[in-house]
């Protein structure tokens, strides 16, 4: 690990930009729930199980130290860890309650959280069904919106890597079985907006799911998928033609080929990008050689999100501060940016609007006296 890697931007601001930043009303449209779960939450959740021998430390201190990000195998082996850990509707709706005093602490109004049903439903041993861990997520959102007033839907997405075997043959039922959680989802009225593809893309095309995410658009989900980080341009031109994106998760690597960044910019696809992520999953050396500032000047319609938050050792608060500290960014480019998330996200068209239309009439007063 490289000390580049876990900047406090945050320290590095002056106070009046620190606390334009934390008062910004903000949305967070790529941040994945199990990945968005803070050590004490998942210390919390073993002591539930009586699983403490499960973890790699007995101690809150031990669980903080063994959370700091080192290298992608060890990313793995911590998300599984919490993964195995969610094994009841109590636990869903502890961590989204969890997440939403987390989202409150930052003036995080509105977060579109990844969810991999497959691992709990089917990867590992639980007995738990799509209904339940439906059941989970809902009172969960319910309990976050009554005592933090933030709102939350998911996007169900595909684990990529699952649904091909050693020789590289693919096997659609993981994706069709995620398309039929989400679907399940929609039909409950249970806050689904999106169907995903997360996962390593090597070796992991996405055009094999294009049935699934046709089906997906079909019955009214906004397709977003991964596409542009573990591999290259051609990723991010497969997901815009294969599965027909709304949104790309990261998109970055567009940058290596004009074509694909014309693509984009000629459908207005907008990208979630993640800023320290890249530079943790060593997409990108440092944070001074990212590309967002380039993908913004070129009219992209860009936001910033935080990913895996605890493991990264960010939060979307810091990223902000990242644009300021590394890109020069003001309140006004902060600001826009802000924005645009609330303008892409999968809200309903009224909610949209009463979200945007509060965000502007606070930018109104808080640019005035910038």
């Amino acid at each position: 690990m490289t000390d580049n890697l876990h900047h406090d931007y945050r320290a590095q601001l002056p106070d009046d930009l620190r606390a334009f930043i934390h008062a910004m009303p903000k949305a967070e449209i790529h941040v994945h729930l199990e990945g968005a779960i803070r050590p004490r939450t998942l210390f919390a959740l073993a002591e539930r199980h009586a699983a403490l021998d499960e973890l790699p430390a007995q101690d809150l201190a031990g669980l903080r130290r063994w959370f700091r990000f080192t290298d992608f195998p060890h990313f793995i082996q911590v998300y599984l860890t919490i993964s195995a850990l969610l094994r009841t509707p109590e636990d869903f709706a502890f961590i989204v309650r969890e997440r939403g005093r987390t989202m409150a602490e930052q003036n995080i109004r509105y977060s579109e959280l990844t969810v991999t049903p497959f691992t709990h439903v089917h990867l590992q041993e639980k007995n738990l069904t799509i209904d339940a861990l439906l059941d989970g997520l809902e009172e969960g959102r319910r309990q976050a919106r009554a005592e933090f007033g933030v709102e939350m839907r998911w996007v169900f997405d595909i684990p990529r890597n699952v649904n091909f075997d050693a020789a590289g043959a693919y096997d659609p039922w993981p994706s069709e079985q995620t398309l039929a959680f989400a679907l399940r989802g929609l039909e409950l009225g249970a806050g689904v907006v999106g169907f995903g593809l997360g996962g390593y893309e090597v070796d992991a095309p996405a055009r094999p799911f294009a049935h699934a995410f046709a089906q997906a658009k079909a019955a009214g989900l906004l397709s977003v998928p991964h596409a542009g980080e573990t591999m290259g341009a051609e990723s991010v031109r497969s997901a815009v033609e294969d599965l027909h994106a709304d949104r790309i998760g990261h998109g970055v690597r567009a940058m290596e080929d004009p074509a694909v960044l014309d693509l984009l910019l000629a459908r207005n696809i907008p990208l979630e990008i993640n800023p320290t992520s890249n530079i943790c999953l060593h997409v990108y050396r440092r944070a001074a050689e990212h590309p967002f500032p380039h993908l913004d000047r070129m009219g992209l319609t860009v936001t910033v999100n935080s990913d895996d938050p605890p493991l990264f050792t960010t939060t979307l608060e810091e990223e902000y501060a990242l644009l300021a500290v590394e890109f020069g960014y003001t309140k006004v480019d902060l600001a826009r940016i802000a924005r645009n998330a609330f303008f892409v996200c999968g809200l309903p068209p009224a909610e949209k609007a009463r979200q945007l239309a509060e965000f502007d009439q606070w930018m109104k007063i808080a640019l005035a006296w910038a």
